[in-house]
């Protein structure tokens, strides 16, 4: 008889680190586990020596990152009795709340900017049931109006400013340090809300601690919400570096942008909700800020593409454009280990996919020596 065990989500598989009881009635869609893949053709192409990884987290149930926290979130807000919850969002959050909350049998309530979302992610939202409610604002407006409205309405905020978020979130370290048996020397993500590098910074100080207290700040960012074993797995942390588009550049201008503008929608955010968080997190890993234009991120969404067979959405690539920048500089040195959250997949926003790539589609007649001429012409 086989003795294997199907997995079940992130909360079960790291249930002795998860705010949760014996008792807990888990919302799950099989979140986590996501792939960690060594990219095999760009460090050669840029001729650098570095171990370089990219945590594909488009492969979640929703197609992104989100569902870690989600998971967790609307567990919690289940079991506190909560009939609803509510999110502003870019996108990929408002996917994941309506997935959750209909597994769950709530609703979800999601505002988003009108006119500035992918797409794909409004497909998402819609068909899963969400009440979605377009604003004529941008994402900011939205997160003030969310705080607002669950002061006068019965529902649970889901959004990172929920500590819950962040413990599913931090699972994404768990996971890479299980992986590889230990903490990489560099971990790149893309920076918006910067809920996912607190989250991260979380996870992987959890897993380098001796006892059961939290390492430095860890605790004041769960506020005690957290679980440990007490086992120690590893007493290394990354240097923790992120991303930002420049056109939604926060962290590196010092203060709020009010009008962010950037083709990476998911991280056209400029009043990150985890602000300080992040801030400690860069000062206590050692780590930095910087930011990409919107043609290096296109650029390196194509690169993964075409050299790895890699589709993430823009902000995802982010991490990677500004990863090969520092390691092309040196500021990243040859031999360390850098890992590389890819935050969504790539059909989130097809249409930005489908611009850059206008020029590859032939249109021939239907009759072979079209066809055999034009495989012909464009061999490689």
């Amino acid at each position: 008889m086989s003795t294997a065990t199907r997995y079940t989500g992130l909360i079960e598989h790291y249930r002795d680190r998860m705010p949760v009881t014996a008792d807990t009635r888990i919302i799950s869609l099989g979140e986590g586990n996501t792939p960690l893949v060594r990219l095999e053709n760009i460090p050669g192409a840029i001729g650098k020596d570095v171990e370089l990884y990219v945590k594909y987290e488009g492969l979640n149930p929703t197609g992104s990152f989100k569902d870690r926290g989600m998971t967790m979130a609307v567990t919690r807000a289940v079991e506190e009795g909560s009939r609803a919850i509510i999110c502003a969002s870019t996108g990929n959050t408002s996917a994941a709340a309506a997935a959750y909350a209909a597994r769950a049998g709530i609703t979800a309530f999601v505002l988003i900017p009108e006119g500035k979302i992918a797409l794909g992610k409004l497909a998402q939202a819609m068909i899963h049931g969400a009440v979605v409610i377009q604003i004529r604002g941008n994402f900011d407006a939205g997160m003030a109006l969310v705080k607002e409205v669950a002061d006068h309405a019965p529902v649970t905020i889901v959004n990172s400013i929920n500590p819950y978020r962040l413990q599913g979130q931090k699972t994404a370290a768990f996971e890479i340090v299980d992986e590889l048996g230990r903490a990489p020397d560099f971990h790149c993500l893309p920076v918006g809300n910067a809920g996912n590098i607190t989250a991260h910074w979380i996870g992987y100080s959890e897993y380098a601690q001796h006892d059961s207290a939290c390492v430095t700040t860890a605790c004041a960012f769960c506020e005690g919400k957290c679980k440990f074993s007490g086992k120690s797995v590893t007493d290394k942390r990354p240097v923790m570096v992120g991303y930002q588009a420049a056109g939604s550049a926060p962290f590196m201008r010092g203060e709020m942008v009010d009008h962010p503008e950037t083709v990476a929608t998911a991280i056209r955010i400029g009043h990150p909700q985890s602000w300080d968080y992040a801030w400690k997190v860069k000062d206590e890993s050692g780590g930095w800020f910087d930011e990409c234009t919107d043609e290096e991120i296109l650029a390196a969404q194509k690169l993964l593409t075409s050299r790895e067979g890699i589709f993430c959405e823009p902000a995802s690539a982010t991490s990677v454009a500004g990863a090969l920048r520092d390691i092309q500089s040196g500021k990243i040195p040859e031999g360390s280990s850098v890992v590389c959250t890819l935050t969504g997949h790539g059909l989130k926003d097809p249409d930005t996919a489908i611009k850059q790539c206008a020029d590859t589609m032939l249109t021939v007649d239907a009759e072979l020596g079209a066809v055999k001429d034009a495989i012909l012409s464009n061999m490689s």
